[in-house]
């Protein structure tokens, strides 16, 4: 939680308000470790990135036009890079080992939700090809619905 709380603090500063104490929460970290959905990189014994991934998704989803209707997809939840680790590529990096993982395990897409007002995540997905394929509202606003194919 510690990661996450600093990159709030972090994105509050730069006018980004996307996470808050209510979203994400400590049950929902704690959900992603008991179902074995969280990762962590480590950098220097600190942890420097955690997402979820998993075949979840919130109801949201639905208005999505997805380019890969049919295929096998996983989604990535809570991408969060230390500010302590941030502006030094290592989300380009993470988007590459979790579209390798995913690879890896079978699946055939990658599907994720994208804050409209985070700039440096829009820039992140649209440089790793995620397509906007629809819209999401929830409690902080307008989230971008995106898409890759991995094959």
């Amino acid at each position: 939680m510690a990661v996450y709380s600093a990159a709030i603090t972090a994105m509050e500063d730069s006018g980004i308000h996307q996470w808050d104490e209510i979203y994400p929460d400590k049950t929902t970290i704690a959900n992603d470790i008991c179902k074995n959905q969280m990762y962590v990189g480590i950098i220097d014994n600190k942890i420097a990135v955690c997402f979820a991934l998993s075949e979840d998704c919130d109801e949201q989803y639905k208005n999505g036009k997805w380019t890969y209707p049919n295929s096998k997809y996983c989604v990535i939840h809570r991408l969060c890079v230390s500010p302590e680790f941030q502006h030094k590529g290592l989300a380009s990096k993470t988007m590459s080992y979790i579209e390798k993982l995913c690879k890896y395990a079978g699946y055939n897409s990658v599907r994720l939700d994208c804050f409209t007002h985070n700039p440096y995540s829009k820039r992140l997905y649209d440089k790793a090809g995620y397509k906007v394929v629809g819209y999401a509202d929830w409690r902080k606003g307008r989230f971008e619905l995106r898409e890759k194919n991995l094959n």
